[in-house]
């Protein structure tokens, strides 16, 4: 790393997403960062983040900050998706790399247009799926990629499956699960899915109103089917009002074993060796091993080192923008699927959201 003093700063918005998960504090204790400014319109706001962050400065308006300051990275806080793409290409445009809230966006054709900014000016866009930034995620990878549990055969899925279970739990959860199937096995090349509410399956006109603005949703019962380019199958279900101990998370199937990350933080991985379906009276069991004790919330520092070593280095973030609109393809995915009634092809050919579009 460069001795390079790097400038940053946070845009909020209270009463409109706020700060996300703690995106504005990620800063604190990395050595080559300056914390200058936050913005948000709401004072109250604005001011409880100036005390968390440290900021020396604070503006109303993200446009005045962004041009009265040098800066050069900033987050983009709100988890509402209905002011991303205006913030993230206001950075852009003024020469600042990008940290930004998950879902990046609510359409692939928003996405479409943060990476074309960003690449155009040069710049880096890194998004807050954070367990990818773990150090116990790259221990299970490089497992993985040893070949721990053999040949990688599949990997089973789920969302947390509480009240928001099916189309909010897919793209609020969702898209950690998707972009971490991802970092493990590659790119997708179609998938099928079957979306249902009460029952019945998805048409048209059949989005809700979400907790909060993410971009329309619709069904309480999803089921997808991936086909990775590697030939690996990979699974994900969400039904809503099944929330209990242990459903979020995967299983990752293989030749030789199966890997369990359940919960919220991949630190505890549960092994069980192959055969999966054994006789009752069996020794085998599941086995823990403890991995690295980084909690969650460490990930936004850890994904702040990584992107201004992508700057310096000229490379991607481990989760990149584009990251992000692999994951979201995988959830719109299957609202075009459902509504199409056919597989759908990687990449999908209209970026509009499926839900949007009508018949």
């Amino acid at each position: 790393m460069s001795q390079k003093i790097y400038r940053a700063a946070a845009i909020g918005h209270t009463g409109a997403g706020n700060y996300g998960h703690g995106l504005h504090t990620c800063y604190k204790d990395i050595e080559n960062v300056e914390f200058i400014a936050i913005s948000d319109p709401d004072e109250a706001g604005r001011e409880k983040a100036v005390a968390e962050s440290g900021a020396q400065r604070s503006y109303a308006n993200y446009n005045e900050m962004l041009e009265k300051e040098e800066l050069d990275i900033v987050s983009v806080c709100s988890r509402w998706v209905t002011e991303h793409l205006d913030m993230v290409t206001a950075c852009l445009e003024a020469g600042c790399s990008v940290y930004c809230e998950k879902p990046m966006t609510g359409s692939l054709a928003e996405g479409d247009k943060i990476v074309e900014t960003a690449n155009a000016h040069g710049l880096k866009v890194a998004v807050a799926h954070q367990a990818v930034y773990l150090p116990a995620t790259h221990t299970i990878k490089q497992m993985l990629d040893d070949g721990k549990i053999g040949t990688i055969q599949s990997i089973h899925a789920s969302g947390k499956q509480d009240r928001r279970g099916g189309g909010e739990d897919m793209i609020v959860l969702g898209t950690h699960l998707f972009n971490m199937m991802r970092f493990f096995v590659g790119d997708v090349d179609w998938m099928q899915a079957h979306v249902t509410k009460d029952g019945k399956e998805i048409t048209y006109g059949d989005d809700h109103e979400p907790t909060e603005p993410v971009g329309p949703v619709a069904g309480d019962c999803i089921n997808s089917y991936l086909a990775f380019k590697n030939g690996v199958s990979g699974f994900f279900e969400s039904r809503k009002d099944q929330a209990g101990a242990g459903r979020y998370g995967m299983e990752i199937v293989g030749s030789e074993g199966t890997f369990s990350l359940r919960g919220d933080v991949a630190n505890r991985l549960m092994v069980y060796p192959y055969p999966v379906l054994v006789p009752s009276n069996s020794e085998q069991e599941w086995k823990a091993i403890d991995l690295d004790q980084t909690p969650f919330f460490k990930g936004n520092e850890l994904a702040i080192l990584d992107l201004i070593d992508a700057i310096e280095n000229d490379r991607k973030p481990i989760s990149a923008a584009e990251d992000a609109i692999a994951a979201l393809e995988i959830i719109l995915g299957a609202y075009e699927s459902q509504l199409t009634g056919s597989r759908v092809p990687f990449p999908i050919a209209n970026r509009e959201h499926p839900l949007s579009r009508g018949n």
